[in-house]
Protein backbone atom coordinates (compact mmCIF):
# COMPACT_ATOMS: atom_id res chain seq x y z
CA UNK A 1 0.00 0.00 0.00
CA UNK A 2 1.37 3.38 -0.90
CA UNK A 3 1.91 6.30 1.47
CA UNK A 4 -0.48 8.52 -0.47
CA UNK A 5 -4.20 8.51 0.17
CA UNK A 6 -7.32 10.44 -0.67
CA UNK A 7 -9.08 13.18 1.26
CA UNK A 8 -11.56 10.82 2.90
CA UNK A 9 -8.75 8.79 4.46
CA UNK A 10 -7.04 11.99 5.61
CA UNK A 11 -10.26 13.18 7.22
CA UNK A 12 -10.70 9.85 9.00
CA UNK A 13 -7.14 10.00 10.30
CA UNK A 14 -7.78 13.53 11.53
CA UNK A 15 -10.96 12.45 13.31
CA UNK A 16 -9.11 9.60 15.00
CA UNK A 17 -6.25 11.85 16.08
CA UNK A 18 -8.68 14.33 17.64
CA UNK A 19 -10.54 11.54 19.46
CA UNK A 20 -7.33 10.08 20.86
CA UNK A 21 -6.07 13.52 21.85
CA UNK A 22 -9.33 14.41 23.61
CA UNK A 23 -9.28 11.31 25.79
CA UNK A 24 -5.84 12.04 27.31
CA UNK A 25 -5.76 14.32 30.33
CA UNK A 26 -2.75 16.50 31.15
CA UNK A 27 -2.09 14.25 34.16
CA UNK A 28 -1.73 11.25 31.83
CA UNK A 29 1.36 12.84 30.31
CA UNK A 30 2.81 14.25 33.52
CA UNK A 31 1.38 17.76 33.37
CA UNK A 32 -0.70 19.62 35.91
CA UNK A 33 -4.15 20.86 34.93
CA UNK A 34 -4.18 24.60 35.53
CA UNK A 35 -7.26 26.32 37.02
CA UNK A 36 -9.55 27.66 34.34
CA UNK A 37 -8.33 25.23 31.70
CA UNK A 38 -11.16 24.61 29.24
CA UNK A 39 -9.69 21.77 27.20
CA UNK A 40 -10.44 18.41 28.80
CA UNK A 41 -7.91 16.57 26.67
CA UNK A 42 -4.51 17.54 25.35
CA UNK A 43 -4.12 20.72 23.38
CA UNK A 44 -2.67 20.48 19.89
CA UNK A 45 0.39 22.34 21.15
CA UNK A 46 0.93 19.72 23.83
CA UNK A 47 0.56 16.84 21.38
CA UNK A 48 2.99 18.52 19.00
CA UNK A 49 5.58 18.89 21.76
CA UNK A 50 5.17 15.27 22.86
CA UNK A 51 5.48 13.92 19.32
CA UNK A 52 8.30 16.21 18.23
CA UNK A 53 6.18 17.80 15.49
CA UNK A 54 5.32 21.38 14.65
CA UNK A 55 1.93 22.63 15.82
CA UNK A 56 1.08 23.63 12.26
CA UNK A 57 1.66 20.09 11.03
CA UNK A 58 -0.55 18.60 13.76
CA UNK A 59 -3.30 21.05 12.76
CA UNK A 60 -2.95 20.07 9.11
CA UNK A 61 -3.08 16.37 9.98
CA UNK A 62 -6.24 16.80 12.04
CA UNK A 63 -7.87 18.91 9.34
CA UNK A 64 -6.94 16.45 6.60
CA UNK A 65 -4.69 18.92 4.78
CA UNK A 66 -1.49 16.90 5.32
CA UNK A 67 -1.69 14.05 2.86
CA UNK A 68 1.21 11.70 3.50
CA UNK A 69 2.50 11.35 7.07
CA UNK A 70 5.57 9.14 7.19
CA UNK A 71 5.84 5.96 9.26
CA UNK A 72 8.16 7.84 11.63
CA UNK A 73 5.54 10.53 12.18
CA UNK A 74 2.79 7.97 12.82
CA UNK A 75 5.03 6.09 15.26
CA UNK A 76 5.76 9.29 17.19
CA UNK A 77 2.07 10.21 17.31
CA UNK A 78 1.19 6.71 18.53
CA UNK A 79 3.71 7.00 21.36
CA UNK A 80 2.58 10.51 22.30
CA UNK A 81 -1.11 9.49 22.27
CA UNK A 82 -0.37 6.34 24.29
CA UNK A 83 -2.15 4.14 21.76
CA UNK A 84 -2.65 0.45 22.33
CA UNK A 85 -1.07 -1.87 19.70
CA UNK A 86 -4.33 -2.33 17.77
CA UNK A 87 -4.95 1.42 17.79
CA UNK A 88 -1.41 2.03 16.58
CA UNK A 89 -1.94 -0.36 13.66
CA UNK A 90 -5.24 1.39 12.90
CA UNK A 91 -3.41 4.73 12.78
CA UNK A 92 -0.93 3.34 10.26
CA UNK A 93 -3.74 2.08 8.03
CA UNK A 94 -5.61 5.39 8.22
CA UNK A 95 -2.40 7.09 7.10
CA UNK A 96 -2.20 4.79 4.08
CA UNK A 97 0.72 2.84 5.54
CA UNK A 98 1.26 -0.79 6.42
CA UNK A 99 1.51 -1.43 10.18
CA UNK A 100 4.83 -2.78 11.47
CA UNK A 101 5.19 -6.41 10.43
CA UNK A 102 5.53 -9.36 12.74
CA UNK A 103 9.15 -10.36 12.95
CA UNK A 104 10.32 -6.73 12.98
CA UNK A 105 11.35 -4.62 15.95
CA UNK A 106 8.61 -2.41 17.34
CA UNK A 107 9.27 1.24 18.14
CA UNK A 108 6.01 1.49 20.09
CA UNK A 109 6.23 2.43 23.76
CA UNK A 110 3.24 0.92 25.61
CA UNK A 111 0.79 3.32 27.23
CA UNK A 112 1.60 1.99 30.71
CA UNK A 113 5.29 2.72 30.22
CA UNK A 114 4.46 6.21 28.94
CA UNK A 115 2.35 6.92 32.01
CA UNK A 116 5.12 5.66 34.27
CA UNK A 117 7.66 7.92 32.54
CA UNK A 118 5.32 10.87 32.93
CA UNK A 119 5.45 10.34 36.69
CA UNK A 120 9.22 9.82 36.75
CA UNK A 121 10.13 13.04 34.98
CA UNK A 122 12.57 14.08 37.70
CA UNK A 123 14.61 10.88 37.24
CA UNK A 124 16.93 10.22 34.27
CA UNK A 125 15.16 7.37 32.45
CA UNK A 126 15.47 6.31 28.81
CA UNK A 127 13.38 3.75 26.91
CA UNK A 128 15.16 1.62 24.30
CA UNK A 129 13.90 -0.77 21.64
CA UNK A 130 15.13 -4.35 21.17
CA UNK A 131 18.04 -3.16 19.00
CA UNK A 132 18.98 -0.58 21.64
CA UNK A 133 17.73 2.52 19.87
CA UNK A 134 16.56 5.27 22.22
CA UNK A 135 12.82 5.83 21.77
CA UNK A 136 11.76 8.08 24.63
CA UNK A 137 13.30 9.81 27.62
CA UNK A 138 12.45 11.93 30.63
CA UNK A 139 13.40 15.61 30.97
CA UNK A 140 15.95 14.65 33.64
CA UNK A 141 17.65 12.32 31.14
CA UNK A 142 18.11 15.28 28.77
CA UNK A 143 19.35 17.46 31.63
CA UNK A 144 21.98 14.91 32.69
CA UNK A 145 23.12 13.55 29.32
CA UNK A 146 22.09 16.22 26.82
CA UNK A 147 18.96 16.48 24.70
CA UNK A 148 18.96 13.78 21.97
CA UNK A 149 15.79 15.01 20.28
CA UNK A 150 17.51 16.38 17.18
CA UNK A 151 19.60 13.24 16.64
CA UNK A 152 18.91 10.69 13.92
CA UNK A 153 17.74 7.13 14.49
CA UNK A 154 21.26 5.79 13.88
CA UNK A 155 22.82 8.31 16.26
CA UNK A 156 20.47 7.18 19.03
CA UNK A 157 21.58 3.53 18.87
CA UNK A 158 23.51 2.50 21.98
CA UNK A 159 25.30 -0.46 20.39
CA UNK A 160 26.64 1.69 17.57
CA UNK A 161 27.73 4.31 20.11
CA UNK A 162 29.59 1.73 22.21
CA UNK A 163 31.41 -0.08 19.40
CA UNK A 164 32.14 2.65 16.83
CA UNK A 165 33.43 6.18 16.65
CA UNK A 166 30.28 7.33 14.85
CA UNK A 167 28.57 10.48 16.20
CA UNK A 168 26.30 9.59 19.11
CA UNK A 169 23.13 11.30 20.22
CA UNK A 170 22.95 9.41 23.50
CA UNK A 171 25.31 11.65 25.45
CA UNK A 172 26.47 15.14 24.60
CA UNK A 173 29.48 14.79 26.92
CA UNK A 174 31.75 11.96 28.14
CA UNK A 175 30.27 9.03 30.06
CA UNK A 176 32.82 6.87 31.86
CA UNK A 177 32.08 3.30 32.99
CA UNK A 178 34.01 1.34 35.61
CA UNK A 179 33.90 -2.01 33.79
CA UNK A 180 33.26 -3.43 30.32
CA UNK A 181 30.36 -5.75 31.21
CA UNK A 182 28.08 -3.73 28.94
CA UNK A 183 29.74 -4.80 25.68
CA UNK A 184 29.11 -8.58 25.87
CA UNK A 185 25.59 -7.95 27.18
CA UNK A 186 24.77 -5.77 24.17
CA UNK A 187 26.17 -8.33 21.73
CA UNK A 188 24.09 -11.04 23.41
CA UNK A 189 20.99 -8.84 23.11
CA UNK A 190 21.49 -8.35 19.36
CA UNK A 191 22.04 -12.07 18.88
CA UNK A 192 18.73 -12.78 20.63
CA UNK A 193 17.00 -10.03 18.67
CA UNK A 194 18.09 -11.57 15.36
CA UNK A 195 16.27 -14.76 16.35
CA UNK A 196 13.19 -12.92 17.61
CA UNK A 197 12.96 -10.53 14.64
CA UNK A 198 14.13 -12.45 11.55
CA UNK A 199 12.39 -10.07 9.14
CA UNK A 200 13.92 -6.88 10.49
CA UNK A 201 16.26 -5.63 7.78
CA UNK A 202 17.50 -2.72 9.86
CA UNK A 203 18.64 -5.06 12.62
CA UNK A 204 20.42 -7.37 10.18
CA UNK A 205 22.12 -4.37 8.58
CA UNK A 206 23.22 -3.06 12.00
CA UNK A 207 24.86 -6.39 12.88
CA UNK A 208 26.64 -6.57 9.52
CA UNK A 209 27.80 -2.96 9.87
CA UNK A 210 29.23 -3.57 13.33
CA UNK A 211 30.92 -6.82 12.31
CA UNK A 212 32.68 -5.00 9.48
CA UNK A 213 33.60 -1.81 11.36
CA UNK A 214 34.33 -2.95 14.93
CA UNK A 215 36.97 -5.56 15.66
CA UNK A 216 35.73 -5.84 19.25
CA UNK A 217 32.12 -6.43 18.21
CA UNK A 218 33.22 -8.98 15.60
CA UNK A 219 35.34 -10.83 18.17
CA UNK A 220 32.55 -10.94 20.76
CA UNK A 221 30.07 -12.02 18.11
CA UNK A 222 32.30 -14.84 16.84
CA UNK A 223 32.98 -15.97 20.41
CA UNK A 224 29.24 -16.22 21.05
CA UNK A 225 29.51 -13.71 23.86
CA UNK A 226 26.74 -13.79 26.42
CA UNK A 227 26.23 -11.75 29.52
CA UNK A 228 23.41 -10.28 31.59
CA UNK A 229 22.93 -6.61 32.21
CA UNK A 230 24.18 -5.80 35.69
CA UNK A 231 24.12 -2.63 37.74
CA UNK A 232 26.93 -0.35 36.64
CA UNK A 233 28.61 2.75 37.99
CA UNK A 234 28.87 5.52 35.42
CA UNK A 235 30.39 8.96 35.67
CA UNK A 236 28.96 11.70 33.47
CA UNK A 237 31.39 14.57 32.91
CA UNK A 238 28.87 17.39 32.69
CA UNK A 239 30.00 20.84 31.48
CA UNK A 240 27.90 22.64 34.12
CA UNK A 241 28.57 20.62 37.28
CA UNK A 242 31.58 18.44 36.52
CA UNK A 243 31.57 14.73 37.32
CA UNK A 244 28.27 13.11 38.36
CA UNK A 245 28.61 9.46 39.39
CA UNK A 246 25.42 7.42 39.09
CA UNK A 247 24.20 3.87 39.43
CA UNK A 248 22.85 2.68 36.09
CA UNK A 249 20.32 -0.16 35.91
CA UNK A 250 18.57 -1.85 32.99
CA UNK A 251 14.95 -2.86 33.60
CA UNK A 252 12.72 -4.94 31.35
CA UNK A 253 8.96 -4.61 30.93
CA UNK A 254 6.87 -7.81 30.95
CA UNK A 255 4.88 -8.31 27.77
CA UNK A 256 6.87 -5.96 25.55
CA UNK A 257 10.41 -5.87 24.24
CA UNK A 258 11.61 -2.51 25.52
CA UNK A 259 14.31 -1.75 28.06
CA UNK A 260 14.38 1.05 30.60
CA UNK A 261 17.76 2.51 31.50
CA UNK A 262 17.57 4.29 34.86
CA UNK A 263 20.21 6.52 36.46
CA UNK A 264 20.05 7.06 40.23
CA UNK A 265 22.26 8.74 42.81
CA UNK A 266 22.56 8.25 46.56
CA UNK A 267 20.29 10.58 48.53
CA UNK A 268 22.13 13.41 50.25
CA UNK A 269 25.33 12.88 48.26
CA UNK A 270 27.28 15.48 46.31
CA UNK A 271 26.10 13.75 43.14
CA UNK A 272 22.48 14.18 44.27
CA UNK A 273 23.08 17.90 44.76
CA UNK A 274 24.56 18.18 41.26
CA UNK A 275 21.65 16.30 39.71
CA UNK A 276 19.18 18.51 41.58
CA UNK A 277 21.00 21.59 40.28
CA UNK A 278 20.65 20.27 36.72
CA UNK A 279 16.94 19.61 37.30
CA UNK A 280 16.34 23.13 38.57
CA UNK A 281 18.37 24.89 35.88
CA UNK A 282 16.61 22.87 33.17
CA UNK A 283 13.12 23.41 34.59
CA UNK A 284 12.52 19.76 35.49
CA UNK A 285 9.63 19.29 37.93
CA UNK A 286 8.22 16.20 39.61
CA UNK A 287 4.86 16.90 37.93
CA UNK A 288 6.25 17.37 34.41
CA UNK A 289 6.96 18.05 31.70
CA UNK A 290 6.26 14.79 29.99
CA UNK A 291 8.69 12.33 28.41
CA UNK A 292 10.14 13.21 25.03
CA UNK A 293 10.89 11.34 21.85
CA UNK A 294 12.76 11.94 18.62
CA UNK A 295 12.96 15.62 17.80
CA UNK A 296 11.17 17.77 15.29
CA UNK A 297 10.21 15.30 12.62
CA UNK A 298 9.96 15.99 8.96
CA UNK A 299 6.29 16.05 7.92
CA UNK A 300 7.05 13.83 4.96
Amino acid sequence: MSGGHNGRVDETLGTALRRWRDRLSPLDVGRTSRPGRRALGLRREELAELAGLSVDYVVRLEQGRATSPSAQVVASLARALQLQPMERDHAYRLAGLLPPQEGTISTHVPAGVQRMLARLGEFPVGVFSADWTLLSWTPAWAALLGDPSARTHDERNLVRAVFTAAPSGLAAWPVLQEDDALSPALVADLRTALVDYPRDRGLAALVEELRSTSAEFSRLWDEGAVGPHVSARKTIVHPQVGEVTCDCDVLTVPGCDVRLVVYTVAAGSADAEKLEFLRVTNGVRADGPSPSGPGLLSPS
